[in-house]
């Protein structure tokens, strides 16, 4: 049997309405919102009698999702968003953008951070990382042909 994709990547947030703002402004698309609640759903976690509230969020070429996650209980419990890059575990998201100036200045304007700097690995791209919502890393890559 063969993986067939990569479904989505999770991310907790307490801000569920300014980061799905700010992922929209990023080009995402919210494909639904929902709260997840009841016994199956702790099944699942391991976290119990859990309630949640979520956004799936798609990149325009449908092939990638986010899933923001907002946890109403049990409470969050660790937070890893000052984290810098080489911190163990999972720690960023990249997406790939035709104008990393554009976009920064996009999102400049609804918090996003430069963590560095814009940088240029050889001919191909230009990259950097910002904190978005929340303190959120996330990459930028802008292929150069």
């Amino acid at each position: 049997m063969a993986l067939k994709r990569m479904d989505n990547v999770g991310i907790v947030v307490d801000d569920l309405g300014g980061t799905i703002d700010f992922f929209r402004e990023l080009g995402l698309e919210l494909e639904g919102q929902a709260t997840i609640e009841g016994e199956w759903a702790g099944r699942v976690t391991g976290l119990g009698d859990q309630r949640a509230e979520i956004a799936m969020m798609r990149t325009p070429d449908g092939h990638s999702r986010l899933e923001l996650s907002r946890f109403l209980t049990p409470p969050v419990v660790a937070d890893h968003r000052k984290a810098p890059v080489n911190a163990l575990g999972y720690l960023r998201v990249m997406f790939a953008v035709d104008d990393i100036d554009e976009t920064l200045e996009r999102l400049s304007k609804r918090g996003a951070q430069l963590v560095g700097e814009v940088v240029q690995y050889k001919d191909a791209y230009r990259l950097c990382y910002i904190r978005g919502p929340e303190g959120l890393l996330i990459g930028l890559a802008q292929e150069l042909s």
